[in-house]
C-alpha cells in the first residue's frame, strides 16, 4: 500500500503555527505573573503539566493495550497515539521549572517544616528532593524508551511491511505496561499525592493511570473525528470505528467512577482523622460544587449518552462527548490538586491557573501536531489494516 495516500493533511502546519502562538503566550503570560506571585505560578505550572503530561502517558498506555488486544479501533488511532508518545521529551524538558519550585510546591521538602513534624521526619528516607528528582528522571527515561521502542519499530514496519515488527511491538507491551503501571504509581504519589503527606491512599495509582488513559482516549477521539471530515480518512474511517471508540469511551468512564467513589466510599466508612480531611477539604465551599459538576457531567451525563448505539456512530455528536470528558478531566484535576496547595481553605481560581494549562497545552499540541505529520495517518503495513478497514461499517 502507498504510504503517501494516507499522508497527514497540509491544515496541520497551520493549526500547528496558531498552537504554537497560543503556547508562547500563554507561557509569556504566566512569566510575568511569575514575577507577582512565584509561589502561584508554581502551583499553576504544576496543574498544567499534570494535565498534558497526562495524555501523553494515556497515549503510551492505550497503544501498549492495543498492540496486545487487537481491533480496529486501534489500526486507526495508532499514528494519533504514538504522535502523543513522541512528545515525552518535550515534557521532560517542561518538567525543569517543577524541578526548581520543589521547595514552593511540597512541604516535605522544606526543612525547617520537617523538622517540627515527626510524620514527615519519618517519610524523609523517601521524600526528600534529591531522591524525588532522581526518581523523576527515572520515570522520564523508561517512558522514553517505550516510546522510542514502539515508534521506532511502527515506523520500520511502514518502511519495510515486514510483520516481525509487529510481534515485537506485542512482546514489548506486555512487560512495557508493566513498568508504566508502576511509574504512573510512583510519579502520582511523588507529584501529587505527596502534595498532601500525611494522607495515602492505595488505589490512587490506578485511579490516576485510569484518568489519563480516558483523558489520551477522549482527546484521540476528538482529534481523529476532526481529521475523519478531510482527505485521507474521510475515505476509510467509518461508523464502525466511531462506535468501537464510543464503546471504549463509556468503559473508561465507568471504571474511573467506580475508582473515585470506590475510593470516596472506603474513607468516609473508615471515618478515619488521617484520611476523611482529604474529602472534608473537596467538599466545602465552593469545592463541593466542582465535585457536583464532576459527578454531573464527567459520569452521569457521557455514560447515559454513549449508552446509546445511534449516538456513538454519529460522528458530530460523539466529537462533543469526548470534547466534555476533555475538559471534565481538567476539571477532575482542578479538583484533586488546587485544594491541596492552599492549606488556607476555600475554593481558589487564579487566572494563571488557565494561563498555564493554556501555555504548555499550546507548545504540547504544536509538537503533537508536528509528530502526526510526519508519517502516514494510518500503519500501510500492519497486517491487520486491511481487515480494519473493510469491517469499518459494521
Amino acid at each position: 500500500m502507498n504510504a503517501s495516500l494516507y499522508s497527514a493533511p497540509q491544515e496541520l502546519q497551520r493549526y500547528r503555527q496558531r498552537a504554537l502562538l497560543v503556547g508562547v503566550l500563554g507561557l509569556a503570560l504566566c512569566g510575568v505573573g511569575a514575577f507577582s506571585d512565584l509561589q502561584q505560578f508554581f502551583r499553576s505550572y504544576l496543574l498544567g503539566y499534570l494535565y498534558w503530561a497526562g495524555i501523553a502517558l494515556g497515549c503510551l498506555a492505550i497503544v501498549m493495550l492495543q498492540h496486545l488486544s487487537g481491533g480496529r479501533w486501534g489500526i486507526v488511532t495508532r499514528r494519533f497515539l504514538e504522535s502523543g508518545t513522541r512528545t515525552i521529551p518535550l515534557l521532560a524538558v517542561l518538567f525543569v521549572p517543577l524541578a526548581f519550585g520543589v521547595t514552593r510546591l511540597y512541604e516535605w521538602a522544606d526543612p525547617h517544616h520537617v523538622a517540627g513534624d515527626p510524620i514527615l521526619q519519618q517519610k524523609q528516607l523517601y521524600l526528600n528532593v534529591p531522591f524525588f528528582l532522581g526518581r523523576a528522571v527515572l520515570y522520564f527515561v523508561a517512558w522514553a524508551a517505550l516510546a522510542y521502542f514502539l515508534n521506532k519499530w511502527s515506523s520500520e514496519q511502514d518502511r519495510t511491511a515486514d510483520p516481525t515488527f509487529s510481534r515485537r511491538l506485542e512482546a514489548l507491551s506486555g512487560p512495557g505496561l508493566v513498568v508504566f503501571g508502576a511509574t504512573i504509581t510512583f510519579s502520582s504519589v511523588d507529584w501529587v499525592m505527596s502534595l498532601e503527606p500525611h494522607w495515602f491512599s492505595t488505589v490512587y495509582g490506578l485511579f490516576f493511570m485510569t484518568g489519563q488513559t480516558l483523558a489520551a482516549l477522549a482527546f484521540v477521539t476528538a482529534t481523529l473525528i476532526l481529521l475523519a471530515s478531510r482527505k485521507p480518512l474521510s475515505d476509510v474511517i467509518g461508523a464502525g470505528h466511531l462506535h468501537d471508540l464510543g464503546k471504549l469511551l463509556l468503559a473508561f468512564v465507568m471504571i474511573w467512577a467506580y475508582l473515585a467513589f470506590s475510593q470516596f466510599l472506603i474513607i468516609y466508612a473508615g471515618n478515619l482523622p488521617e484520611e476523611t480531611p482529604w474529602y472534608l477539604r473537596r467538599l466545602q465551599g465552593g469545592w463541593k460544587w466542582v465535585a457536583l459538576v464532576l459527578v454531573l457531567f464527567h459520569f452521569a451525563l457521557p455514560f447515559l449518552l454513549l449508552l446509546s448505539r445511534s449516538l456513538k456512530r454519529d460522528a458530530r455528536r460523539l466529537w462533543l462527548i469526548a470534547l466534555l470528558v476533555v475538559v471534565m478531566r481538567f476539571v477532575d484535576l482542578f479538583w484533586v490538586v488546587t485544594p491541596a496547595l492552599h492549606h488556607e481553605g476555600g475554593f481558589h481560581l487564579y487566572w494563571m491557573d488557565l494561563a498555564a494549562p493554556v501555555g504548555i497545552g499550546g507548545l504540547w499540541l504544536a509538537f503533537y501536531l508536528r509528530n502526526l505529520s510526519k508519517m502516514p495517518l494510518l500503519p500501510v503495513h500492519d497486517p491487520h489494516l486491511e481487515e480494519a478497514l473493510e469491517d469499518a461499517e459494521l
